[in-house]
């Protein structure tokens, strides 16, 4: 298993766009992503930051149920 790397927030938002998120709302400085799945609906908050610190993008990917190694394949 990979560590996750340090990207900006918009390549963030990108690759998670790319497995059915979808951008709901910002306030301030935090980008608001949902994702419908079957009974219930996702949300997960992605700081506006560049780049993105390593530890707060290993939480958005353990809240958004995506690896580390399949985020990095939507790059």
């Amino acid at each position: 298993m990979s560590r996750p790397p340090s990207l900006p927030y918009d390549r963030i938002i990108n690759a998670l766009q790319r497995v059915g998120w979808y951008v709901v709302r910002q306030r301030g400085s935090h980008i608001r992503l949902q994702k419908d799945v079957s009974d219930k609906t996702l949300k997960i908050a992605v700081p506006a930051h560049r780049p993105v610190r390593r530890s707060t993008l290993s939480h958005i990917l353990k809240q958004a149920d995506l690896s580390i190694d399949d985020f990095l394949k939507l790059l």
